[in-house]
């Protein structure tokens, strides 16, 4: 028989595609298409309904699924072979026949700043009062209004293209961009960056900057594919982030945020989580540290650090939180249909 051909797929953006085609070319180099015998490897981009809805705030459309949806019905129907997610975009829980094949070596997770074009400022600490942030997370909108409550934010959407087109336009709203360190450095962009954001100052979204590769549980060939670029840190540290955010029941629209380490030599795998109230005043913080040798314990890990947050208080933010979000998804609904 001929060598089968593996049709990877993403969304169409820029990052997606440099994040595919990345991909793509990492498995030829363990699979030289010049060899008869070896798999082929495509990549394809599909629109999803993340790319179709470019107005609405993404913490009123649903959650991580509005990304990854269209894209894993054609996955589970054979028409597609793997999935290259951004890791932070895809949901903790999958469907029952897909599974997460690999994660990849994480890049820096960091947030990071990017300011106006030909503006002087060096740091959020050097914006004047008043001045507005361009950012599509209420992650960090909600951390961010701890320390800079002299600031406005307001929602953002597009590809990096897009959006810098916007932050630089002369008569455009935005002082500046807050934008995942890893995507723009992945298209080239990485001079753009301004300053970076680290924890504490605002603590990154569960698995920023590490991709994934998700395919059909039950393909035995994809799955032998992917475990040759799965990165074991990178895996551990990530699964203990998606399973504290599987228990807060967190997606796109609730302020979660996380920062892990692993002690490669030791095996402690140190992870803060935090939660925190749209407005800033509140917030949940903690820390575990613990020695994990497996996927499992890792997991183990964030889930009870997501019961230690919900018992101090973050159960109830998280709650005024959906309540919240429900009251703007039904005026926003109400609105519509009036128009």
């Amino acid at each position: 028989m001929p060598p089968r051909t593996f049709i990877l797929a993403s969304r169409p953006s820029q990052l997606a595609r440099v994040q595919t085609n990345a991909v793509v070319a990492s498995l030829e180099a363990l699979y030289p298409p010049s060899a008869s015998d070896s798999p082929r490897f495509e990549a394809a981009f599909k629109t999803t309904a993340g790319d179709r809805n470019q107005s609405q705030a993404l913490s009123l459309v649903g959650g991580k699924a509005f990304w990854t949806e269209d894209l894993e019905t054609a996955l589970r129907v054979g028409s597609l072979d793997i999935l290259v997610h951004c890791l932070k975009d895809v949901p903790t829980t999958l469907p029952d026949d897909c599974v997460i094949g690999a994660i990849l070596e994480r890049e820096n997770p960091v947030d990071s700043l990017i300011v106006k074009a030909g503006k002087p400022w060096k740091s959020l600490e050097e914006l004047p009062a008043g001045s507005v942030i361009g950012t599509s997370s209420v992650r960090r909108v909600a951390q961010l209004r701890r320390k800079f409550p002299h600031l406005e934010f307001l929602d953002v959407r597009g590809n990096v293209d897009t959006r810098l087109a916007k932050l630089d336009a002369p008569d455009g709203p935005y002082a500046a961009l807050i934008l995942a360190k890893a995507g723009m450095v992945r298209v080239g962009l990485g001079d753009r960056l301004t300053a970076d954001i680290p924890p504490p100052t605002l603590f990154y979204a569960v698995s920023q900057g590490a991709l994934a590769l998700e395919i059909r549980r039950n393909d035995a060939e994809a799955l032998e594919l992917c475990k040759q670029l799965n990165h074991r840190e990178t895996e551990l540290r990530c699964l203990a982030e998606r399973a504290c955010l599987r228990v807060l029941e967190g997606g796109c629209s609730v302020p979660v945020g996380a920062a892990t380490q692993l002690d490669l030599a030791s095996g402690e795998l140190e992870m803060t989580g935090c939660v925190t109230s749209l407005d800033g005043k509140r917030h949940i913080q903690h820390t575990l540290k613990e020695a994990v040798k497996s996927a499992e314990e890792a997991e183990a890990l964030g889930a009870r650090l997501a019961k230690v947050l919900v018992d101090t208080g973050a159960g109830e933010i998280l709650d005024e939180i959906n309540k919240d979000r429900k009251r703007r998804v039904a005026e926003a609904q109400a609105a519509e249909a009036k128009n």
